[in-house]
């Protein structure tokens, strides 16, 4: 007998061992006894017999799944290093690793999949004959291009779309097994058209080009407009002609379509899409076609970063600096930190782009960690955006935007261009409250005012999603005199809709773009100018090229400015860097304004004055004389209970625990336990122990050594409680 270490998906920081006739290959999958149940794992290693207790007990594997591994040696170590590192459960560590279907045991080897095709009457049938069918005209061209998915198609162009596609016998659904070419990519590769860049962006693709095969980070800090998207275009091109593959993670579903047309556009390639929207099948397809080399360009969200491919010749972070690269439940990686593990273990280079790239990145590109590439002109001769504040003490609102800024605003409609507004909160307003006695109306789990939603006729928590219809009168003194405060998007939409009654608005917030392809579609139209005045939160400022926007309006500003999160000032800056990049990217110059009732704050000043570039490195050095990270590591425990005193108690015990001394090794500093920076969610308390350390390898090793005590607490089992290790976010 054979005594396997497997990796089972449950919440417990340890592997098991199972017996079996034969020694087994890391990486394949098994089926395993679990109490009761049956469940899927990975095996990880063999263990020595003279290393078990209780021999006798140790039960065998049901079966073997996989006659190889599913999980190749490179992403087994780095499987090995996450849950080392993050000090996470190495079954779900696994589980995370793997498409869904595997995850439930089906095979890995593609099976036989439903396709559409043309018919050989479609074949011969004028496009131009569906024209008025835009669904059904979509689907028909795209199939053109060759077969697609049945269900990802139905998704995609809508299943009426498709039936009536079949009843016109234009297309035909055939089953078939999908073969693999491996770099088959390669027989239909042609680079298109490829513009000269300026100096500075040849000095990056020469510096790039001269990483190949090499583990090599590089901060690409370039403006916003600067041609990044260019730079990678340049620098893949001869990966993928040398049948090395190319993995990049953008930040937001939003952003894909467009960097995926770009990229196929430039090499006339199929490109691999990984992201939440896609189907089960579609997903574990892409999977399967870049573990077998078929496609030469992968480009995802966060979870991509664990797809396998057969030849990776280079890893690239677009927009590094955002904050959805970093999980904040379950297993709580950073996408950006595992693509450097990962480009390590392959000997590639990595390459993070940003225009307000992170402070820890940033840190590493100045002491000489990272090679440090900038970009510091806008492509195609595009002016900077100037940026303005705007004092708005004294001055009249109007639906939360003052009289001055109205007047610039006219001035950019009137001449025929575009204006975005950001509000950095959907709905009508951010709470409602009796105009008598001055009572809030608030959601009892979470503590925080309901924001109101007019277009629905409710009031929603947008911390625990609860509803409730609009009240009537005040539950304190009964008034009927209930009003609304602040500003949202729903709002200002409906008051610039009777301010501007000549010019076509659209707003764009999680409400209004839920759906496939909403967004994009969105986007398409405000491309073709068939809306002058953009409305919307965060959405609109991550990446996306607007031409004809010549000015970018900041209604509220002022709130991160005095927050208690030390991160608040970066994230606003970047967020405000991010923003003024939206305006005056083509020929038409840009201008942004701020309004705030803090003109004069020290935070905005430099913005306005200086740039991004030099509040950042500024900020870095108050970091430094703070103690604050990238300069010291940092590891926060959570806690939460409906019990506030159980939450509170359990992380207290916690602390005892990790403030005893180990031999030789200075212990953290711990703090707290604190309450989060928002206590009360869905109903639990929530509090918080900060660990701090100057270095890496003691603050890790206290937690190691703490957490088997932590896990044994009585208290553990009553509480929800988790471990997150460089932590992005207080809240």
């Amino acid at each position: 007998m054979t005594f396997i270490q497997v990796a089972v998906p449950v919440p417990l920081r340890q592997l098991f061992t199972y017996q079996h006739t034969r020694s087994l290959n890391s990486g394949v999958r098994v089926e395993v006894p679990f109490g009761p149940r049956t469940l899927v794992g990975v095996v990880v290693g063999t263990q020595d017999p003279a290393d078990i207790d209780n021999i006798d007990k140790i039960k065998p594997l049901n079966r073997v799944i996989d006659n190889e591994p599913v999980i190749a040696p490179v992403l087994l170590k780095m499987a090995h290093w996450l849950w080392q590192y993050y000090h996470h459960a190495p079954g779900e560590v696994m589980h995370a690793m793997l498409p869904v279907p595997l995850r439930k045991g089906e095979a890995a080897t593609p099976s036989a999949q439903r396709y559409l095709q043309l018919s050989d009457e479609g074949r011969q049938t004028d496009s131009d004959t569906l024209t008025r069918a835009p669904k059904q005209h979509a689907c028909f061209m795209a199939l053109k291009h060759g077969q697609l998915l049945a269900v990802e198609a139905r998704k995609q162009y809508s299943p009426s779309a498709v039936k009536s596609l079949l009843q016109k016998a234009l297309i035909e659904e055939v089953d078939q097994v999908p073969e693999f070419t491996p770099f088959g990519y390669l027989a239909q590769m042609q680079i298109g058209q490829t513009p000269v860049p300026d100096k500075e962006q040849a000095v990056a693709i020469a510096a790039l080009n001269q990483q190949h095969n090499k583990f090599v980070i590089s901060l690409l800090e370039g403006v916003t407009g600067s041609g990044k998207t260019e730079v990678y275009l340049q620098a893949i091109a001869p990966l993928l002609e040398a049948k090395q593959q190319v993995l990049i993670l953008v930040p937001e579903i939003g952003l894909t379509p467009q960097t995926v047309a770009r990229f196929e556009k430039r090499f006339s390639i199929p490109v691999g899409v990984l992201h939440s929207q896609l189907t089960d099948a579609a997903r574990l397809l892409v999977w399967q076609r870049a573990r077998a080399g078929e496609l030469g360009i992968v480009i995802g969200t966060r979870s991509a970063i664990f797809t396998p491919f057969k030849h990776l010749g280079m890893i690239i972070v677009d927009e590094e600096h955002d904050e959805s690269f970093k999980q904040q439940d379950g297993l709580r990686y950073h996408a950006r930190d595992l693509a450097a593990m990962r480009a390590k273990e392959h000997r590639i280079p990595l390459l993070l782009g940003s225009a307000t790239p992170a402070l820890e990145s940033l840190n590493n590109a100045l002491t000489g960690r990272y090679t440090h590439l900038q970009l510091t002109r806008r492509a195609g001769g595009a002016q900077s955006t100037q940026q303005h504040l705007l004092d708005a003490r004294d001055q009249p609102f109007h639906y939360g935007i003052t009289e001055g800024l109205l007047t610039i605003m006219r001035q950019h409609v009137n001449a025929g261009n575009q204006v975005l507004v950001f509000v950095n909160r959907r709905g009508f307003a951010p709470a409602m409250l009796c105009h008598h006695c001055g009572e809030t109306v608030m959601c009892k789990r979470c503590d925080k005012p309901y924001t109101v939603h007019k277009a629905q006729n409710r009031l929603q928590c947008h911390h625990c999603a609860g509803t409730r219809a609009m009240p009537r009168q005040c539950e304190a003194c009964h008034s009927h005199e209930l009003v609304t405060a602040g500003t949202g998007t729903e709002q200002v939409e409906q008051g610039l809709a009777r301010l501007f009654p000549d010019a076509k608005q659209v707003r764009i917030d999680s409400d209004t773009v839920r759906g496939k392809d909403k967004l994009h579609n969105t986007l398409d139209a405000i491309n073709r100018q068939e809306y002058q005045i953009l409305v919307g939160t965060q959405i609109l400022s991550k990446g996306h090229h607007f031409p004809h926007v010549t000015l970018v309006a900041v209604l509220d500003c002022d709130g991160a400015l005095f927050s208690a999160d030390f991160r608040a000032a970066e994230k606003l800056a970047q967020l405000v860097t991010q923003l003024a990049g939206r305006a005056g990217r083509a020929s038409k110059p840009g201008e942004m304004w701020l309004q705030t009732h803090n003109p004069h704050h020290p935070l905005l000043q430099d913005l306005v004055n200086n740039g991004y570039s030099h509040f950042a490195r500024h900020a870095l050095l108050e970091r430094k004389a703070a103690a604050l990270p990238p300069f010291i590591s940092q590891i926060i425990i959570r806690a939460e209970a409906t019990d506030s005193a159980l939450a509170f108690g359990f992380l207290q015990q916690c602390k005892t625990q990790l403030l005893m001394p180990i031999d030789n090794i200075e212990g953290p500093s711990v703090g707290g336990p604190f309450p989060c920076l928002m206590e009360k969610r869905q109903g639990r308390y929530r509090f918080m122990l900060v660990c701090n350390h100057a270095k890496r390898g003691p603050l890790h090793a206290t937690l190691r050594r703490a957490l088997p005590y932590m896990q044994a607490l009585p208290e553990g089992a009553k509480v929800r409680w988790s471990v997150d290790i460089d932590p992005t976010d207080f809240s």
